[in-house]
């Protein structure tokens, strides 16, 4: 039965026929396509096109800035194209550029301004009769959202359902604003545990046969020897451990182009197969987990076989929480909030893959297409649980929700592709667990056998994992923890509205619940910063923990300089805790029995639940179970991790006399952002995180494989000791096995090594003069890298308009209204841009063909002196640790630059002080030459010009 009229044929054309003008604005240029055809204009024009009428455009915040003008709200008349692209295919790829769009329709990607302005055109209509086609799937929903969509005003809106409705619509299964996707997708199932994994081995003969099934499976005719032997000596971390704490640990180094991804998945699935357990592959980018998942693929061609057999999993607060989605869809409803950009979201919601969005199938770039208040965004910044608020079984949707599916499923899977920073998080989390005897459900049981990828970051995130911070900011998460919002608009659930019940039957457990609200009253709430470093000078803290960061920045500014620290106060500033000023010593005992106040309480409200876990075991239901056992962990790791740790801290301020402890660096920092102080911080590392990585991670697994490009250091006597202190495995009673697989490039013919040596590196204006020509001579394809913001700011100013007057596209971290997984995907699809980043970018870019045929450094990438870094310089070997460690970032930069065997690239140092050794990683034939920049820009044109 037809429920909705069918529109005629012709009127439909006529919705993609009539599109209002097409505008890009690449740098530099811009171009409109109508139906005279496309043309290039002026600035004038486009700025008049953009503001006068009806346009199309592709990301309209992005083209606003081009324009020199602000961020556009929405409106009928502007029209952005990759929003239509977000409602027709959602959860798809697409590089959010006129470029992009093209690629994601299979398009040729199109080189100049009107060339762009008509792919874009074409894409709008090609997306709109896309969904004029009969076998289009899902018409039904989509229609009832579009309804929904056009009541909000958006643009597309009438041409939307013109194309849904030129074919028949049936009845529809669900009625209403299409918004309510909770109610429509699928639940979990639970399933039988699936015991502990076996001990059979895998052998290296089986891993090569193993591996040349993969090779075949991807459409490779041969395996590269080089790659078989990785393969073979990678089933190492695979066979049985002899005796407990004794794991098989592999460190091999693979150069880049050699196949390690599905060298060690041959390994590891055939390992999952003969024991019938998970191996673990763990990475420090999404980059390479989405690649690794994307491999996978050789082994379960199938789609619904691998959506079993390989499982992505995240921490929490990278997956859509449908419980604050239902929140934001209400406000929205009601005028509070960003309608159209809720319900695109939550179309994508029906489709994505996992609910992940951060680097996952969610279109990063969507909230930010339009100007459009933070709190009302519907992105991940609101919609994901970064606040550990999660009512677990008490939630309405805990059924349908994506971190439970997704830790579910990753315990059936035979792959699990995880990260260091959830690897980590969760072995402390265990450890600290099993220390009080605890034996309850564990994210890391299933860590026996662990592949981690990008190892050369194992120390950083082992860094980051088991360190401590006591700051405003944390502070005050842990008040809206226990509080919930306390300001007006806000979401978020408080313990009260968490646990109330689940205590109801308990007068002392009620009372815990009380005082733990009333005491965190006195941790710092929204606007600290403000207080406690007010732009007037005002200072005007409120309650015991804003009192001490108070005296802290006092002591800061005493000891430091804010224009003399770092960077020019670019990284904000620091001091030793030590010897400590009177004022901070009284100001720590206050915070610290503030902070015991709230620790009591909490502890005793965890033993409550522990005593229903125990006392009502046969009376509990599952998913009684399971919300009283998801809030123990809330509770656990604040009352029995974060704030005995904090107290730890500020105990140690007491004794000003007594020796530091000489495992741990504590220091106080101050964040700087916009001039302005943004957080003050009492922090504690240790010197060595591979001490607490080792006991948590490392010892309790079977088999452990560490792999990079990047993992060995030629200039040492034994080239592995760096990378075995770096991972812990130095201090196992059996000492790791090590392996080095040389690339198969030929870096001799394929690439340039150059030292520019007559730019002054601290001159902005040089820089942006040799980068500028440089990136000239190459015809774009240019990443330029900088190990300052404030020194990337300041080139970027200065180089974007000489760009643009030669037509090449320039794109900056920091600068654009992208994020930097945005930024790199637009890099990859433009092949002539260029691109301006930090460290995020270098780690994050994997950037194969001409899109990236240079890379610029504006210095020689040092470790920052900061306090932390001068205490792990006295104990791991002074100035070679700094070597290494800038050894280590050059060839991991060189190693972004060539990706296959027909790529060309030239890598630049801009400084001339750079030392030769700090190039000694990188592969044979790579040689070093030093010259003029003038000599310089003649060798890379030379050298890239297309053949």
């Amino acid at each position: 039965m037809i429920a909705d009229a069918q529109v005629d044929i012709a009127d439909a054309a006529a919705a993609w026929r009539d599109l209002p003008p097409a505008l890009a604005v690449p740098p530099g240029a811009g171009a409109v396509a109508d139906e005279a055809g496309a043309r290039a204009v002026g600035r004038g024009a486009a700025e008049g096109l953009f503001t006068g009428g009806a346009v199309l455009v592709a990301h309209a915040s992005l083209t606003a800035r081009r324009l020199g003008l602000t961020p556009p709200g929405r409106s009928p008349q502007l029209m952005d194209a990759l929003e239509l692209f977000a409602f027709v295919r959602p959860a798809e790829f697409c590089a959010p550029s006129p470029t992009g769009l093209a690629l994601a329709l299979r398009r040729e990607a199109p080189k100049t301004a009107p060339e762009q302005a008509a792919a874009l055109r074409e894409a709008a209509e090609s997306l709109l009769k896309e969904m004029a086609d009969p076998a289009w799937p899902g018409r039904e929903a989509a229609v009832g959202l579009a309804e929904t969509l056009e009541r909000a005003g958006w643009a597309w809106a009438p041409r939307v359902l013109t194309a849904l409705r030129s074919q028949p619509i049936r009845d529809r299964q669900y009625r209403g604003s299409g918004l309510d996707v909770w109610s429509r997708l699928t639940e979990w199932e639970d399933e039988a545990p699936r015991g502990e994994a076996g001990s059979a081995p895998v052998d290296s003969e089986s891993a090569r046969i193993r591996l040349a099934k993969l090779l075949e499976a991807s459409g490779l005719d041969e395996t590269r020897p080089t790659q078989s032997d990785y393969a073979a000596e990678a089933a190492f971390a695979f066979s049985p451990r002899n005796e407990e704490g004794r794991p098989r640990v592999l460190l091999a180094e693979a150069g880049t182009g050699t196949g390690k991804t599905l060298g060690y998945l041959a390994a590891a699935s055939l390992w999952a197969e003969r024991n019938q357990g998970a191996a673990w592959v763990s990475t420090y980018t999404r980059a390479l987990q989405r690649q690794i998942d994307r491999e996978s693929h050789a082994i379960w061609p199938d789609p619904e076989v691998r959506r079993v057999k390989a499982v992505v999993r995240k921490g929490r607060e990278n997956y859509l929480c449908l419980l604050n989605l239902q929140e934001m869809v209400q406000g929205a409803q009601l005028g509070n909030g960003d309608l159209i950009g809720v319900a695109l979201t939550a179309r994508w919601v029906m489709h994505s893959r996992d609910g992940d969005m951060t680097g996952g199938d969610f279109p990063g770039w969507l909230p930010g297409l339009f100007a459009v208040a933070p709190a009302q965004q519907a992105g991940a910044a609101n919609l994901v649980d970064r606040r550990g608020e999660c009512v677990h079984a008490a939630c309405p949707h805990y059924r349908m929700c994506f971190v439970e599916k997704t830790i579910r499923a990753s315990r059936r899977a035979d792959l699990v592709v995880a990260n260091h920073a959830l690897v980590m998080s969760q072995a402390a989390f265990d450890g600290a667990r099993a220390a009080r005897g605890i034996k309850g459900d564990s994210e890391t049981a299933a860590l026996k056998r662990v592949v981690f990828d990008e190892g050369h970051h194992l120390f950083d995130a082992a860094d980051s994992a088991f360190s401590a911070c006591l700051s405003g900011q944390e502070a005050a998460e842990l008040r809206r923890w226990i509080r919930g919002p306390e300001g007006r608009g806000r979401r978020g659930r408080g313990l009260e509205q968490r646990l109330g019940d689940l205590v109801a039957d308990s007068e002392s457990a009620r009372q815990a619940l009380t005082d733990a609200v009333r005491a965190a009253a006195q941790l710092p709430g929204e606007g600290a910063s403000g207080r406690i470093a007010p732009p007037s000078g005002e200072v005007n803290p409120i309650g015991p923990i804003e009192s001490f960061l108070a005296a802290a920045l006092v002591q800061l500014r005493a000891r430091t300089s804010e224009t003399a620290t770092y960077g020019g106060g670019e990284f904000g500033m620091e001091c030793a805790v030590r010897p400590s000023a009177e004022p901070v010593v009284e100001a720590a005992r206050g915070a610290a029995r503030a902070l015991a106040a709230v620790e009591a309480p909490l502890l005793a409200l965890a033993r409550h639940l522990e005593d229903i876990l125990d006392d009502e075991a046969a009376e509990l239901d599952g998913g009684a179970r399971a919300r009283i056992e998801g809030a123990l962990r809330g509770l656990e790791r604040r009352a029995r991790m974060t704030l005995p740790g904090w107290r730890a801290m500020l105990a140690a301020l007491e004794d000003g006399d007594a020796a530091p402890d000489p495992d741990f660096v504590d220091w106080l920092s101050a964040e700087v952002a916009f001039g302005r102080i943004h957080d003050v911080a009492l922090r504690r590392h240790w010197i060595d995180p591979t001490i607490p990585l080792e006991a948590a991670v490392i010892a309790p697994a079977h088999g452990v494989l560490v792999t990079s490009a990047t993992l060995s250091d030629p200039m040492a006597d034994d080239p592995f000791d760096m990378a075995r202190m770096r991972t812990g495995s130095s201090r196992l009673v059996e000492r790791p096995r090590t392996l080095k697989v040389e690339s198969p490039f030929d870096y001799a013919a394929n690439s340039r090594v150059i030292v520019v040596n007559d730019v002054a590196r601290d001159d902005p204006r040089q820089i942006a003069a040799a980068m500028r020509e440089l990136f000239l001579a190459a015809g774009g394809g240019g990443l330029g890298l900088f190990t300052a913001i404030r020194r990337l700011k300041a080139v970027y100013e200065r180089l974007g308009p000489d760009l643009a007057r030669a037509g090449i596209p320039l794109y900056a971290q920091h600068m654009d209204p992208l994020e930097v997984g945005g930024l790199v995907d637009v890099f990859r699809a433009e092949e002539d841009s260029c691109l301006l980043g930090t460290d995020a970018v270098r780690d994050g870019v994997d950037v194969p063909g001409r899109s990236l045929r240079i890379l610029v450094f504006d210095r020689a990438p040092w470790p920052r002196p900061d306090l932390l870094h001068k205490a792990r310089r006295e104990t791991f070997g002074g100035r070679g640790y700094d070597d290494a460690i800038a050894r280590g970032r050059v060839s991991q930069a060189f190693g972004r630059l060539i990706r296959r065997a027909d790529d060309k690239g030239v890598f630049v140092m801009l400084d001339a002080a750079s030392p030769t050794r700090l190039f000694a990683g990188l592969p044979p034939g790579a040689e070093v030459q030093r010259m003029g920049l003038v000599e310089a820009i003649e060798t890379v044109g030379a050298f890239l010009k297309p053949s």
